[in-house]
């Protein structure tokens, strides 16, 4: 994952998040996790930095969709306190979406600043452009 990759996956979400009206912080992780590339637009909450970066690290850790991760860690699901490992960086709000090149998990999305919804739907935009 290059820094003109994550610019242009950034760039991508950004042209959704306009559409819906709906300003977000967007961030990009390479294969480790580690960040590539954050975007907070404006009007975009500050609190939602911390968020849309380990939505990215949490789809990345464990190469799944974070709205797929946060339906089986509820109550009762295979993977409940799930978000109470890794320090606390593990996210289990929909945003966060793993990038694929070849099939294999190159780096992954994360998106925070609205609802679950359309955290996804812009983290799916910026996931296409890649």
């Amino acid at each position: 994952m290059t820094l003109n990759d994550a610019r242009r996956i950034i760039a991508a979400a950004e042209v959704k998040s306009h559409a819906i009206g709906q300003p977000m912080n967007i961030a990009v992780a390479d294969a480790g996790g580690n960040l590539v590339s954050h975007v907070r637009m404006d009007g975009a909450w500050i609190g939602s930095i911390d968020i849309s970066i380990k939505k990215a690290y949490t789809s990345r850790a464990f190469d799944i969709a974070t709205k797929d991760l946060a339906t089986h860690s509820q109550s009762g699901g295979q993977f409940f306190g799930i978000n109470t490992s890794n320090d606390g960086r593990i996210m289990i709000f929909a945003g966060g979406i793993p990038l694929r090149k070849d099939g294999k998990v190159v780096g992954a999305i994360g998106v925070s600043g609205g609802s679950g919804e359309q955290d996804h739907a812009v983290a799916e935009a910026g996931a296409a452009a890649y």
